[in-house]
């Protein structure tokens, strides 16, 4: 155990995120201990547990915290193509599933049935669907149609994603490209109107 260093409380929360991000990714949710993660710490156990009374805060925590980080990095803007800003978005993802494995698929299989966890999943869709949707500039009916095709979409990623992490039949080049490809396929068929009505 390293030496008890006297922290003030939010750079003791910062440390415990920290450390308990690295062991969420090195291992699965199941074989992640909070004693484990006080000791690497240096705190006891009773001092982690009154910041993260249980396993599955300290894990929404980490999560939230991770969601915060991709959305602060994407932006786009209205006039530029929405598929190639959508790119760097989804790359920015792909670069954190990657390296977080274990704790994506915590997220949405061992703790698929948490409101606290799933209301993140849920918000970090939601803020992708809207600044894509912003980037449209659409309006009106055409508004509508673009986000139940954008929340679609996002779906679509998601299950893509998952199934590339937990089962590893497709590379990542390929997840990046369908997702893409589907992208550029929807719009395509928002923008004809002989197949959507949109005009």
């Amino acid at each position: 155990m390293p030496p008890r260093r006297r922290l003030a409380p939010d750079q003791r929360r910062a440390e415990l995120l920290d450390i308990g991000a690295q062991m969420f990714a090195a291992l699965p949710y199941e074989q992640v201990q909070m004693d484990r993660i006080a000791e690497r710490a240096g705190v006891s156990r009773a001092l982690l547990y009154r910041h993260f009374p249980k396993k599955s805060v300290l894990f929404a925590a980490i999560y939230q915290r991770a969601a915060d980080r991709l959305q602060a990095r994407i932006r786009f803007e209205s006039g530029r193509p929405l598929t190639d800003q959508v790119a760097a978005g989804l790359d920015a993802h792909m670069d954190y599933f990657a390296a977080n494995r274990h704790t994506v698929l915590a997220a949405n299989r061992d703790l698929a049935g948490d409101p606290v966890v799933q209301a993140i999943v849920l918000g970090d869709h939601r803020a992708m669907h809207d600044v894509m949707l912003a980037a449209t500039g659409l309006s009106g009916a055409q508004r509508a149609t673009m986000s139940a095709a954008l929340t679609s979409w996002l779906m679509f990623v998601h299950t893509l994603c998952l199934e590339w992490l937990e089962h590893d039949r497709l590379t990542r080049d390929q997840v990046r490209d369908i997702s893409l490809g589907a992208l550029t396929g929807t719009i395509a068929a928002l923008q004809d109107p002989s197949r959507t009505g949109v005009r």
